[in-house]
């Protein structure tokens, strides 16, 4: 008897295939490496496109982005992605980076939401991890998402 693969799973390879055909295109596009305000070790967060509906190598609202993210601080970074249009958040995300995450799915962020249903929008991503009771920022990203 042959098991079946859930749909999401499929999907989730069928995405992960994307993204790593994407990748290289993805570093010559906007977004770049982040600051690094503290925690030491090295880290680098960059914008990744997965899905450019209109092909502009921008993100715009209705695309899909991931990080690509590195640092020798920690071995489980996560990534807080909020954006918000003329001051009100209408999109706030968490997902972490690590291998054997099995939430990695969640790594993958549309850009809309229930609260942002069109229009541009200003993004900041905040790579940061957990050590003990504190929480360690590592690199900062913002970027702008047009309509």
């Amino acid at each position: 008897m042959i098991a079946r693969t859930p749909a999401r799973h499929v999907l989730l390879i069928v995405a992960l295939v994307l993204a790593l055909t994407l990748i290289p295109a993805a570093f010559a596009a906007k977004g770049g490496g982040g600051s690094k305000p503290g925690g030491g070790g090295s880290a680098g967060l960059n914008l990744v496109l997965v899905t450019d509906q209109n092909g502009n190598g921008s993100p715009n609202f209705g695309d899909t982005i991931t990080y690509s993210v590195s640092t020798t601080a920690t071995s489980a970074p996560s990534v807080k992605t909020t954006c918000s249009q003329n001051g009100t958040a209408v999109l706030w995300t968490q997902a972490s980076f690590y291998a054997g995450n099995p939430f990695a799915y969640m790594d993958y962020l549309a850009l809309e939401s229930g609260m942002w249903t069109s229009g541009a929008a200003d993004c900041t991503a905040v790579m940061y991890y957990s050590s003990g009771k504190r929480t360690v920022t590592l690199s900062t990203l913002s970027f702008h998402v047009d309509a």
